[in-house]
């Protein structure tokens, strides 16, 4: 682990040795251990320690230049500050990245709780006991050819010559758990899994992700073919954010302005969404367990209303995309040999009060999808279309019966105006808060 003091004092001394008269440095250190084990032995344990650090340099015609490097030493960071400057001469001259104007701004309180390290010989025999556990618990269940129990500590800094200096550190514990089956009806193979994080292993809630497993895996076995249709449909929580996710680029500035993108710089203001959903991206949640105070350039994170009842609020920026367009970064910077930008932890909640109330203990001939699948292949973000093989349930008169291979197509925006109710109940994941939301006739391609 790194002194940022240390490398800052390092980084200015150097600097001026070199004639470098303006720079940043953003770097990070993970110290990570994991664990997979099958058929009651270890499968893999990995220990690791990897530190790196992008530095920036702008020469005296106001290019960057950008380089990587691995030695936090005194040495390799004299040199990778030459580098830069040597590369900031091919830099480019128009839309050049600058400091962000808000690098200097007080960092937003968080509390966060660090965990202690767990031998990995501890992590090893928990992980062999819930293997062995998981296929005792029913007779259908052969195998848990996937798992993982593992700890991370995350160092990250940045400053720049104008004085800017952050630093955090934050840890988390995850486990994952993925069993299948195997029956002598000639049916179908069928699986399930579960995942959970938490800020240190002894908050992570382990029994939880067992049973959650164990849940969706029974609750598979008995599988019916779904009649292709029109149907209402219950995204999960984990379903619809990772929809979200896909279709980001909807308020991703940096993909405005490229023109590979939903949305236009005059979206801002239009309703793009039912009035019942309203979106926020909130690295600050309490539920969030790998939450940034500061992005890659230093601007402070912070409770960001991107969707309210319906209506476009906010895009995401960073300092260069702000800048173009006349804004405030706002904390979803990644810094590299480009400015790219990315959402950090969604938050999803209802908007107006609804007409009508649902409930899945009454629902009838309603698709419940649990899982989205492929999202690499099944997704054109440019087009807002979607076409994606999922896990899930048809509910019959509040009865769940697993969905054989199945397919949900539509259209993005389409969906979000064909939200029909939102549920009051929030569901933490690792991906962000959301509750199940309804949507109104998706077309299901089943059989």
């Amino acid at each position: 682990m790194f002194k940022v003091e240390d490398i800052a004092n390092t980084a200015q001394d150097r600097a001026q040795k070199l004639g470098i008269r303006k720079f940043d440095l953003y770097g990070s250190s993970i110290d990570q251990t994991s664990v997979q084990v099958f058929q009651g032995q270890p499968k893999q344990v990995k220990a690791s320690q990897k530190s790196s650090i992008i530095v920036r340099v702008w020469n005296e015609k106001g290019q960057v230049g950008v380089t990587t490097t691995t030695d936090v030493h005194p040495t390799g960071i004299e040199l990778a500050l030459q580098n830069a400057l040597q590369a900031s001469y091919y830099g480019v001259t128009e839309h050049v990245p600058d400091f962000s104007p808000l690098a200097k701004s007080p960092l937003p309180p968080i509390h966060r709780e660090l965990g202690h390290p767990t031998p990995p010989s501890q992590l090893i025999s928990t992980l062999i006991s819930l293997e062995t556990e998981l296929l005792n618990a029913h007779p259908a269940i052969a195998a848990v050819p996937y798992n993982g129990l593992g700890e991370q500590k995350i160092e990250r800094f940045y400053l720049n010559s104008d004085g800017a200096l952050r630093e955090e550190t934050r840890t988390y514990a995850s486990i994952y758990l993925y069993a299948t089956t195997k029956e002598d009806n000639h049916r179908k193979p069928r699986s399930g899994g579960a995942y959970k994080v938490a800020t240190s292993m002894a908050k992570l809630d382990i029994r939880g992700c067992f049973q959650e497993a164990l849940d969706k895996t029974i609750s598979h076995l008995n599988y019916q073919p779904v009649k292709s249709g029109k149907y209402t449909v219950v995204f999960s929580p984990e379903a619809f954010l990772s929809l979200l996710g896909a279709f980001s680029n909807l308020y991703n500035a940096q993909n405005i302005l490229d023109k590979q993108s939903l949305s236009t710089p005059d979206s801002l203001g239009k309703q793009i969404a039912s009035p019942l959903i309203s979106i926020y991206d909130n690295p600050l949640h309490e539920g969030n367990v790998s939450g940034e105070t500061f992005d890659g350039e230093g601007t402070p994170t912070r409770n960001l209303p991107i969707i309210e009842k319906g209506v476009l609020v906010n895009f995401l920026h960073s300092s260069v995309t702000a800048k173009r367009m006349n804004a405030t970064p706002t904390g979803h910077a990644n810094i590299g040999a480009k400015v790219t930008i990315s959402p950090n932890y969604h938050h999803v909640m209802p908007g107006e009060t609804p007409s009508s109330q649902y409930s899945l203990d009454t629902a009838d001939n309603v698709i419940l999808i649990d899982e989205l699948q492929a999202l690499h292949a099944g997704v054109n973000p440019l087009q807002g279309s979607f076409s994606l093989p999922f896990d899930g349930w048809l509910i019959k008169n509040g009865e769940k019966i697993s969905c054989d291979s199945a397919t949900v197509a539509g259209d993005f925006l389409q969906l979000l105006q064909s939200i029909i109710f939102v549920e009051d109940t929030p569901q933490i994941t690792p991906a962000g808060v959301s509750p199940r939301i309804w949507v109104d006739s998706l077309s299901i391609t089943g059989q």
